[in-house]
C-alpha cells in the first residue's frame, strides 16, 4: 500500500533513536516486578497472611482486588501501579514519534521523500506494539523462573502488554486530535488518570458492595487486572483488549485521513482580533495556565484518594511487623499511617516533578517552533524569557501540591474527625517535596540551556526517582542507590523529624544549576 511506504525504515530510524531509552525502561519494569517475587514471599509467606494484608480498602483502592491468595497472584496484585507505568511510556512514546515530529517539522521533510502518508504513524504504533510484547515475553520468563507457574507467568506478561497496546492506541488518537504535542500528552495521559480513577473507585466500590462498581467495566487498566494471572487466567480478555487496540488504532488512521499535516482534527483556539501581552509573564501565564489547572485538578483527586484510605491502613498492618518494615523504609516516619501519608506523599511528590519538567520544557517547544524568535526581538532579554517560564516551573508544583495536600487533609481529617489538625500537617508535608521537585527541573533547564536537542532526556529524572521510589519501598535497596533521588534526603512528613540541612542543600543545588542552564541558554544559539 502507497500510503505504508517506507515504514520499515522509519522502524529502523525510531529503533535507533531509542536505542537506550527503549531497552532500558523494558528491564527496569521487568527487573522490579521479578524482585518482587522473593521480597513479598519472604514478607507474606502463607496464604492468611497475603489475604489480611491486601483486604484493605485503602490498598485495594491502590491496586485493587486480590484474585487469591497463591504467590503470584498476591505479587501481581502488588505490582497494580506498574500496568500504568507501562501505559504512559507506551503513550509518551507513541506521541513523540507522530506528533512531536509534526510539530517540529520534521514529519514534513520526511514526508518529501518516498514515505507513505501513515508510515510514520505505523512505524510508532509498530515499535510501541512490539516493545511491549518484548516486556511481556521477558516478565513472563522472569516470573517463571522464579518457580512460578508458566501459564499464570504468560498471563501476567499478556496483561503488562495489553495494557501497554491499548494506550499505545490512546496516544496514537490523541496525536489526531491537536496540533500541539503537550495537548496531546494531556488528552492522553487523562484518559490514563480517568482510566485509574475508574478502575479504584469500582473496584473499592465492589469491596464495600457499593452501588458503584460497574465502573470498573469501563476502564482498560480493570479489563487487564481481570485477566487474573496465575488464577482464573482469563485469556479472552487480553483479545477483548486487543480488538479494543484494534479499533483505536483505525479510529486513529480515519482522524489522520481528516487532517492536514501538522494541523490537529480539534480546530485551534484564536484570540481576539485586538489585544496584547504587556510583559513576558503574561505571555508565559496564556500558555502554561491550561497545563496548570489540569494537573492541580489531577492532584486534588490525588489527595482526595490518598487521604480518604489512609484511616483503615492503621488497622491492617499493626500486627505485620515486616509490613511496618517496609511502610517506614517507604516513608520513614515512626507512626503507621503516618508511614503510609509520607510514604504516598512522596509520590506525589515525585509526580509533580513530572509537572516541572514539562512546564520547564515549555520553553524548548517556544523554541523548536520558532515562536520564541518574535518574542526576543522586542525588548525582552533571554533571561527575562527564561525567568517568565520558570515561573511555573517553580510555582505551578507548588500550587499542585498545595491542592494535594488541602484534599488529602480534609479527606483524612473528615474521616478522623480532625479537620482542623490535618490540614496544616498535610499541606506542610506536600510543600515539603518542593525542594527535590525544583532539583529536577534545574536539571531539566540545564539540559535545555546546554543541550537543548537532548531535552528530552529531563524526563530520566522524574522516571527514575519514582523507580527507586517504588523499589525501595517493597524490596532492601543499597543506600547509594536511594541516595540518587533527592527526594530520599526530604524529611519524612508527616511524623518524622524536619532537620533545615537537607532542605537547604537540595535548594542550594537547585539554584547552581538552575544559574548554569540560563547561562548555557544565554550563550548559545538559537537554532535556525
Amino acid at each position: 500500500m502507497k500510503s505504508l511506504a517506507g515504514t520499515g525504515g522509519l522502524i529502523r530510524l525510531v529503533l535507533r533513536r531509542d536505542r537506550v531509552v527503549l531497552p532500558l525502561w523494558i528491564l527496569l519494569l521487568v527487573a522490579i516486578s521479578v524482585s518482587y517475587v522473593k521480597e513479598y514471599g519472604d514478607l507474606f509467606p502463607t496464604p492468611d497472611s497475603r489475604i489480611k494484608y491486601a483486604s484493605n480498602a485503602g490498598f485495594i483502592t491502590l491496586y485493587g482486588e486480590l484474585s487469591g491468595p497463591s504467590l503470584g497472584e498476591f505479587v501481581t496484585w502488588r505490582l497494580g501501579f506498574v500496568p500504568v507505568m507501562v501505559g504512559l511510556i507506551s503513550l509518551l512514546t507513541v506521541i513523540r514519534h507522530t506528533r512531536v515530529e509534526e510539530e517540529t517539522g520534521r514529519r514534513e521533510l520526511l514526508g518529501a521523500t518516498v514515505v507513505g502518508r501513515h508510515a510514520q504513524l505505523a512505524a510508532a504504533l509498530v515499535t510501541v506494539l512490539g516493545a511491549n510484547v518484548v516486556l511481556g515475553v521477558l516478565l513472563a520468563l522472569g516470573m517463571h523462573i522464579q518457580d512460578l507457574p508458566l501459564a499464570g507467568s504468560i498471563a501476567i506478561g499478556a496483561m503488562y502488554a495489553c495494557t501497554g497496546w491499548v494506550f499505545a492506541a490512546v496516544g496514537a488518537v490523541a496525536a489526531q486530535l491537536t496540533a500541539s504535542a503537550g495537548t496531546a500528552r494531556g488528552i492522553a495521559i487523562g484518559v490514563l488518570g480517568g482510566a485509574y480513577v475508574l478502575r479504584a473507585a469500582g473496584d473499592t466500590s465492589a469491596h464495600t458492595n457499593g452501588p458503584l462498581a460497574w465502573l470498573s467495566y469501563l476502564s482498560p487498566i480493570a479489563w487487564a487486572q481481570q485477566i487474573h494471572p496465575y488464577a482464573q487466567n482469563r485469556w479472552w480478555l487480553a483479545a477483548v483488549i486487543a480488538a479494543v487496540t484494534v479499533l483505536l488504532v483505525v479510529a486513529a488512521v480515519s482522524l489522520a485521513v481528516r487532517r492536514d499535516v501538522g494541523a490537529g482534527i480539534l480546530p485551534d483556539r484564536l484570540g481576539p482580533a485586538d489585544g496584547e501581552l504587556g510583559s513576558p509573564v503574561a505571555l508565559a501565564w496564556r500558555l502554561h495556565r491550561g497545563l496548570l489547572v489540569a494537573w492541580t485538578a489531577g492532584f486534588a483527586l490525588l489527595g482526595l484518594l490518598f487521604g480518604g484510605v489512609a484511616e483503615g491502613v492503621g488497622d491492617m498492618i499493626r500486627d505485620e511487623p515486616a509490613v511496618q518494615e517496609m511502610f517506614q523504609r517507604l516513608g520513614g516516619a515512626t507512626g503507621l499511617i503516618d508511614s503510609f501519608l509520607a510514604g504516598v506523599t512522596a509520590l506525589v511528590g515525585m509526580i509533580a516533578s513530572a509537572y516541572a519538567v514539562q512546564a520547564t520544557l515549555k520553553m524548548r517547544v517556544e523554541e523548536s517552533s520558532g515562536r520564541v524568535e518574535p518574542v526576543l526581538a522586542t525588548a525582552t532579554s533571554r533571561w527575562q524569557w527564561a525567568a517568565s517560564h520558570l515561573v511555573f516551573s517553580l510555582l505551578g508544583p507548588a500550587v499542585a501540591l498545595l491542592a494535594a495536600g488541602v484534599a488529602e487533609g480534609l479527606a483524612y481529617g473528615v474521616a478522623i474527625g480532625d479537620v482542623g489538625g490535618q490540614v496544616p500537617r498535610l499541606i506542610g508535608a506536600a510543600l515539603a517535596q518542593l525542594p527535590a521537585v525544583w532539583v529536577l527541573a534545574a536539571i531539566a533547564l540545564a539540559i535545555f540551556g546546554f543541550f537543548p536537542q537532548a531535552s528530552m532526556v529531563s524526563w530520566a529524572g522524574p522516571a527514575i526517582c519514582i523507580l527507586i521510589g517504588l523499589v525501595s519501598a517493597g524490596v532492601a535497596t543499597a543506600g547509594w542507590i536511594r541516595d540518587i533521588s533527592p527526594f530520599t534526603h526530604l524529611p519524612s512528613l508527616p511524623g518524622g523529624s524536619v532537620s533545615a540541612g537537607p532542605l537547604v542543600t537540595l535548594l542550594a543545588i537547585a539554584a547552581v544549576v538552575a544559574l548554569a542552564g540560563l547561562i548555557g541558554l544565554r550563550r548559545r544559539d538559537l537554532p535556525a
